[in-house]
């Protein structure tokens, strides 16, 4: 069996392809830009090398005959489609990149899959942001569920719900195998430093260094999240495409733990070898003009479906995220302070 993972040198991407090299004996192919940064790859290079299960080739969303070369050539039987424009902040500065990237590139893809006549089992992976900025009195009790409707609060949330939308239409349209994910907030090691939890992670790993000064600066910190581990976050999407997978289907999935980014911010500083030295600044820059401010899932649906369910406990991920930045700064890797 082949899996082909769009976005493999991404956070999530990379321990997709992790967890298929442990729990499977398919071949892992991932789909690369040829600028695409290796970090979070790095310790599978030696096996791309040898060729031993894991294969880079190279393909852009914006570019279909790219793709259409890489689905002739590859012939996944599982597409895991999570490259994208994922920065919701950068979509403020970037809307049409954002917006050509994610909904174009989408489409591109799909059609790429359709035209070469393959009939692999795909995950679209869109965004609980498609959600935005619901008002607490609509919020359901139990949470934000799979028909709530979409009110985008960025160009990157707007730019998810076409994303979402063309995988249904996909599946509905042409019977392609092509299932929906709005994924919530999910972190761990290798997390970008643009988002929230690990921009403080990361300025906690520097202040203990004694590289930058006890501050933390921080947004928005009033932000209601529902947070998961990225690792148990690919469990689940190894689930959704192999636990009876039903074409056009949509769900909601994230972890069990709910809390402000205020509270994630303190969990991660009491942490700290430095934590009665820290302080905390709002920086003007990290806030975005509209948030979406109250993420908290009702993942029943999904759970329902598959049997899944969280594994990994939010100090267990706060733990490990604070680590993973310890062991880079450690190294003496320099950083934009962002």
């Amino acid at each position: 069996m082949r899996a082909l993972i769009t976005g493999i040198t991404g956070m999530v991407g990379s321990h997709l392809a992790d967890f298929l090299l442990a729990h499977t004996d398919w071949d892992v192919y991932g789909a690369c830009r040829w600028r695409s940064p290796l970090d979070n790859v790095s310790h599978l290079i030696e096996r791309v090398n040898q060729r031993d299960r894991v294969f880079f080739e190279y393909a852009d969303l914006n570019d279909e005959v790219s793709l259409v070369r890489l689905m002739e050539k590859v012939k996944p039987d599982y597409i895991f489609h999570l490259a994208a424009q994922s920065y919701p902040q950068t979509s403020f500065d970037s809307p049409i990149d954002t917006l050509n990237t994610n909904i174009l590139g989408t489409c591109r893809l799909l059609e790429a899959v359709r035209i070469t006549g393959i009939d692999p089992v795909v995950h679209v992976c869109a965004s609980s942001e498609v959600f935005g900025k619901i008002p607490p009195e609509k919020k359901p009790k139990t949470g934000i569920h799979e028909e709530c409707p979409f009110h985008p609060a960025s160009p990157y949330a707007i730019s998810k719900v076409g994303t979402d939308l063309l995988g249904r239409y996909y599946a509905e349209a042409y019977g392609m195998k092509v299932m929906t994910t709005r994924m919530f907030t999910h972190t761990g090691p290798r997390r970008g430093d643009v988002f929230h939890e690990s921009t403080f992670a990361k300025q906690i790993a520097m202040i203990e260094r004694e590289l930058i000064e006890p501050v933390v600066k921080v947004g928005n910190l009033k932000s209601l999240r529902t947070y998961a581990d990225v690792r148990d976050a690919v469990r689940a999407y190894y689930m959704l495409v192999t636990v009876n997978p039903v074409p056009g289907e949509y769900y909601n999935i994230g972890g069990s733990y709910t809390c402000t980014v205020g509270d994630t911010l303190n969990t991660l500083i009491s942490y700290s070898t430095h934590k009665e030295r820290i302080c905390v600044e709002v920086d003007p820059e990290r806030l975005r003009p509209i948030d979406a401010d109250l993420q908290v899932p009702d993942c029943a649906k999904f759970k329902r479906h598959t049997g899944w369910q969280p594994k990994i406990s939010y100090e267990k991920t706060m733990h490990d995220l604070l680590d993973y930045w310890r062991e880079r700064v450690g190294r003496g890797e320099q950083f934009l302070t962002r």
